[in-house]
């Protein structure tokens, strides 16, 4: 993709995956940050989980999803009910931005 001359850390292109993922058990009333193998990421991509393709175990909650080393997802996951839970294992659609710089600091 061509590149812009404007230096605020546009982003440089948003993507769509798929991959698959197999979360460990988070206990009660928590939340867990659980690390998943993604080559391609890079540590300054920008990552959402946009849905789960099947129906995600009752309690669990996805938290956040970020990449915060290259090659590696991380995701947190919440846990709302009183015992512990394994969030469900499968496809985890994810929404990937890639910056064209550093993002900016301010929106002025």
């Amino acid at each position: 993709m061509s590149s812009t001359t404007v230096t605020r850390g546009n982003s440089h292109e948003t993507f769509y995956i798929a991959p698959s993922i197999t979360p460990a058990i988070v206990s009660a009333s928590l939340t867990t940050i659980q690390s998943f193998a993604l080559p391609g990421l890079q540590a300054t991509d920008l990552v959402q989980i946009i849905g789960y393709s099947g129906n995600q175990t009752a309690g669990i909650v996805v938290a956040e999803a970020d990449c915060l080393a290259a090659n590696v997802l991380t995701v947190q996951f919440g846990n709302t009910s009183t015992s512990a839970a394994t969030p469900a294992s499968g496809t985890y659609n994810l929404q990937v931005v890639r910056l064209e710089g550093p993002a900016p600091v301010t929106a002025v």
